[in-house]
């Protein structure tokens, strides 16, 4: 088999056959969809001039393609989530460039799920030591000078692990639905304290006059969607950044992917405040973009986290993934998890270094991984 598999790139999702995508990706997740990445690149969201070139990889035995992933030559470390902006500080400093960098990801999303999507017979005859030498021929035939995979599944993990990769953890916050009837239901759950203070704060968001208005798929009318473009932009806005997504690209989701779209909106005296957004799989919510244009008490805890769950427990969905960080998601019933990213560095020298730097990092993940499992709010800790 190592004679004949090969790894190549396209510049375009277009460049792969859509059936032979389809067949390895399925059909049950919005972000391995392939309308995801090609509304992507339709919308000009990423681009070579938005520093995401598609690069997505092809795996080829023979002639047959037998995997692929979703990849990007990138140019800077924005959008990922997986923060290494001091790896490539210490590169500066010692006159060395960090860029390009392939990314093995989901742009713009930092949701754990299958990255390498490959044939099951190959998939169990894939060593770790050849799929290192895939990816790390791969850098040197792109120039860049490192590859990254970030929020792989269990199944991709069993891939690497080579002594030559470096690891990663982090920790986000998910909720899980136990078979909840209704919000209620998760509320019994959590101890008095509790689900008094999430009453509490529904109560505020109520008595302020907001109210809240759902909108799926085709459904979805076009000032809806504008008016939900503009509370995004105004989200990055605030802290100084470009939107990575573009109005297109909302358009284009709602015309090709309307079975896993949702917005929930928040209004106030007719005018719509606030609004989610929010992209449903086969057992999993994600929770994506948010914003607003002016602060109101608790309405984001209840657009963003409360709708939600709501959303997930009406649609019959066994998690929540609401996005990244957050610790102020503890509290109201998500619970910590640990994410891992994988990482190729062809320096020796500033691998040697990252290693240690990710090893320490990890203690300090775990430690704080264990102490927010005391700190959950159900009854029953020991259940969870």
């Amino acid at each position: 088999m190592d004679k004949t598999l090969t790894l190549q790139t396209c510049t375009s999702i277009t460049d792969i056959p859509r059936d032979d995508w389809e067949r390895l990706a399925g059909c049950s997740n919005p972000f391995l969809r392939y309308e995801f990445f090609r509304s992507l690149e339709e919308s000009g969201c990423t681009t070579a001039e938005t520093g995401w070139q598609p690069s997505h990889l092809l795996f080829r035995q023979d002639s047959d393609i037998v995997g692929v992933a979703p990849a990007y030559l990138k140019s800077h470390s924005m959008g990922e989530y997986v923060f290494d902006w001091a790896w490539a500080d210490a590169y500066q400093r010692h006159g060395l460039e960090y860029y390009p960098k392939l990314l093995i990801a989901l742009p713009f999303t930092p949701s754990r799920g299958p990255r390498l999507l490959l044939e099951d017979n190959l998939r169990a005859n894939l060593s770790g030591s050849t799929m290192a030498r895939l990816l790390d021929g791969l850098i040197g035939h792109l120039g860049a000078h490192s590859w990254h995979l970030l929020f792989p599944d269990e199944r991709d993990q069993a891939l690497l692990g080579h002594p030559g990769q470096l690891h990663r953890i982090g920790c986000q916050f998910h909720w899980h639905n136990r078979d909840y009837r209704s919000f209620e239901d998760f509320l019994a759950e959590l101890t008095s304290r509790k689900r008094k203070s999430i009453r509490r704060e529904r109560r505020a968001v109520a008595e302020q006059d907001i109210v809240f208005e759902r909108f799926s798929g085709t459904d979805i009318p076009d000032h809806v969607l504008n008016a939900f473009h503009v509370f995004y932009q105004a989200t990055y806005l605030k802290r100084g950044q470009r939107p990575y997504l573009n109005k297109t690209f909302f358009t284009l989701l709602r015309e090709r992917l309307p079975e896993h779209l949702h917005v929930i909106m928040a209004v106030r005296d007719g005018q719509m405040i606030a609004g989610a957004l929010f992209l449903s799989g086969a057992d999993t919510l994600y929770g994506r973009y948010w914003g607003c244009l002016e602060e109101y008490n608790h309405l984001h805890f209840e657009t963003c986290y409360y709708r939600g769950i709501e959303l997930a427990i009406e649609l019959g969905l066994q998690h929540f993934d609401a996005g990244a960080q957050g610790e102020h998601k503890l509290v109201r019933g998500f619970e910590p998890t640990i994410t891992h990213s994988w990482h190729g560095v062809a320096h020796p020298g500033f691998r040697a270094a990252i290693r240690e730097f990710t090893e320490d990092e990890a203690t300090q993940v775990r430690a704080y991984y264990r102490e927010a499992q005391t700190l959950l709010p159900y009854r029953q800790q020991d259940a969870n």
